[in-house]
């Protein structure tokens, strides 16, 4: 492995008493130096991700640098007055943790240039226990500050620092965080970056009237505020918040990457800086050695291929948002206004929700940050009969809104939702987003409102599936992956799911007949389960292929038919305790059919990188040939 070719010997390892909250001429040198040699090995390190194709969150790292280098020297003057841990609740801002760690001995330098690869143990969140040097796993997005609560009431007389942002803090967590801080006197200090950047905008424009200094002052707590970039000014309200007893919220004023070119003050600065913008940044520093390596940095190809698939590849989390703009567009205007909204949780660009926005802007709500209560709106706005909520964001944070989806099914609404980003493939955030536990949604009772869960194959079916279930009354979720998917193929190699096929609510497709069982797959499974079919079907194992595309809906005529054959193998990247496989056991025993049985899914902590994480798994096309001859023996 090549040599970290920024210098982080040079980092100076000085140490600051906040008792004294002015900063000598040495110090405040020492203090920008680190900054600055800090941010460079950000912008390079997580450039190394763009290079390779899995991305890597550059901007909230590289913006957060000088408060982490102030509490570095802070901690290190008196390492008994706090709590050393430089506690996130945007977990997506990892390059710090890396960075830290590797500075302080931990993790080699050298391992940063395989920033979220598979295998690197450096995901995309901080995850405890599988990097070296980590002292916390953030979880999701405002998740972190409640915890920091615990942790400063567990260490009584010491100041416990959480970093925050103005995106985290749109969070509901946060404001109950906020409330149990000041009334139990809790010694926690938070830093928030303010920048008025998120995905997918400004929260000054999408959330007018929101500020974080008035909201968390209406909670009762101190809160200070000043300039990110003026080091003096930060580090005397840093200095000024260890010093008050209690709660203290310091909120930090700067743009978005400050000081690099096209990206300072552009949201397109929160996601990874691009490989020829960084080129250009760390030349300018004077840092050729690290241009020519991202230069020289290739991203893998997966090397599989599929047979049963075609070569041709969508995003159904992007057919999502152009399906219904077709519904839309067959609508009246006062139709549309009056029957339908589309609520964002600024994720719109990754749900496909910005095909609706740009097409009907009119029904569009950007709702900020908050899913709990944006899924509740939309779900309000669908209770009287022929109007018709719409929401969307990750799966993974179908896990915060479930409270909500039953008050959704007790008040009868009629809600369509988007969960883009479901199961592992392509997810180099790894194990807190994987979007494992989606059947968690279909919660209700036997006699409760319609409540379906569909996850389509490929884009063909996606568009059909829309189509179908649109107008539909009840609760629909519609889930989709992050990566781009190939169509699936019937025998004759044709579309399956192209041309006269109708989506039907609840029935299975049959992909591939056969006499020595069925494999039953859905998702992003479903082609490597049907390229593992058609290999064993070429060593003479006839095995059949089942896509359940209704995942929570017996369909008793497929389920009779795979049950009376030899075997049953379910697999999925669901979570394997919650997933499919956990109720198909059940519904086949409780209509006597006992074929041999196996359900494989995600089960252990991922591994990082893209469809690398299926292999880890043990569920892609040679896990699911493993486990037919298994069970066939």
């Amino acid at each position: 492995m090549a040599a970290f070719p920024i210098d982080l010997g040079a980092y100076k390892r000085i140490s600051l008493d906040p008792s004294t909250p002015t900063l000598t001429d040495e110090q405040r040198q020492a203090i920008k130096a680190n900054i600055q040699l800090c941010r460079d090995a950000i912008v390079f390190f997580t450039a190394t991700g763009a290079a390779r194709g899995v991305g890597g969150h550059t901007g909230g790292p590289y913006d957060t640098v000088p408060e982490v280098m102030l509490l570095d020297a802070i901690f290190r003057g008196a390492p008994d007055s706090y709590v050393p841990t430089f506690f996130d609740e945007a977990g997506h801002r990892v390059g710090t943790q890396y960075l830290m760690s590797t500075l302080n001995g931990d993790l080699p330098a050298e391992q940063l240039m395989n920033y979220r690869a598979a295998g690197s143990h450096l995901p995309g969140h901080p995850e405890l226990g599988l990097t070296p040097g980590v002292k916390f796993s953030s979880g999701r997005l405002g998740h972190m500050w409640p915890y920091v609560n615990g942790v400063a009431l567990a260490n009584p007389g010491k100041a416990v620092f959480c970093l925050g942002s103005d995106g985290s803090q749109q969070e509901g967590n946060d404001a109950e965080a906020a409330r149990l801080a000041v009334a139990q006197h809790i010694n926690v200090k938070l830093l928030i970056d303010d920048n008025d950047v998120t995905i997918a905008g400004n929260p000054s424009k999408y959330l007018p009237g929101y500020s974080v200094k008035q909201t968390l002052a209406g909670h009762g707590l101190k809160v200070l505020e000043c300039n990110g970039e003026d080091i003096d000014a930060l580090y005397a309200n840093i200095c000024e918040a260890i010093n008050h007893p209690g709660p203290v919220a310091v909120i930090l004023k700067r743009p978005m990457c400050p000081g690099i070119e096209g990206l300072e003050g552009s949201n397109h600065g929160h996601d990874v800086i691009s490989v020829p913008a960084a080129i250009t940044y760390l030349e300018a520093r004077g840092h050729q050695a690290a241009a020519d390596i991202l230069k020289n940095t290739k991203a893998p190809k997966n090397p599989n291929t599929y047979l049963g698939s075609s070569d041709k590849t969508d995003a159904n989390r992007k057919v999502f948002g152009a399906a219904v703009v077709e519904i839309l567009g067959a609508m009246s205007e006062a139709d549309r206004k009056n029957n339908v909204l589309v609520v964002d949780s600024d994720l719109e660009g990754s749900c496909g929700l910005n095909t609706i926005h740009d097409a009907h802007p009119e029904i569009f709500i950007s709702g900020g940050i908050q899913e709990r209560g944006n899924l509740s709106a939309a779900a309000g706005f669908g209770m009287e009969e022929g109007k018709q909520g719409i929401f969307a964001t990750f799966s993974a944070f179908l896990e915060m809104c479930i409270s909500e989806i039953t008050m959704a099914r007790l008040n009868y609404s009629n809600l369509l939702c988007h969960f883009s980003h479901a199961g592992i493939d392509d997810m180099a955030d790894n194990t807190c987003h994987f979007g494992m536990n989606n059947l968690f949604a279909d919660n209700g009772l036997d006699d409760s409102h319609p409540t379906n869960i569909y996850f389509p194959a490929d884009a063909n079916q996606m568009r059909a599936c829309v189509k179908s279930v649109f107008n539909a009354p009840g609760l629909r979720f519609i889930f989709s992956t992050r990566s781009k998917v190939p169509m699936i193929l019937d025998a004759d190699g044709n579309e399956m799911f192209a041309g006269d096929y109708t989506f039907t609510s609840g029935k299975d497709d049959i992909v591939r007949e056969g006499t020595a069982g069925y494999v039953v797959a859905f998702g992003a499974a479903l082609y490597r389960a049907l390229d593992a079919v058609e290999k064993l079907k070429a060593e003479g194992i006839d095995v059949g292929l089942i896509n359940k595309g209704t995942l929570n809906v017996v369909d008793e005529e497929t389920l009779a038919k795979i049950g009376a054959s030899p075997m049953v193998v379910v697999v999925e990247s669901f979570n394997r305790r919650t997933g499919l496989g956990s109720r198909m056991g059940s519904w086949l025993l409780e209509r006597g059919l006992t074929p041999k049985y196996a359900h494989i899914g995600t089960h252990i902590e991922g591994g990082g990188g893209l469809w690398e994480q299926f292999p880890h798994q043990g569920i892609d096309s040679t896990g699911v040939v493993a486990k037919v001859k298994e069970l066939l023996g």
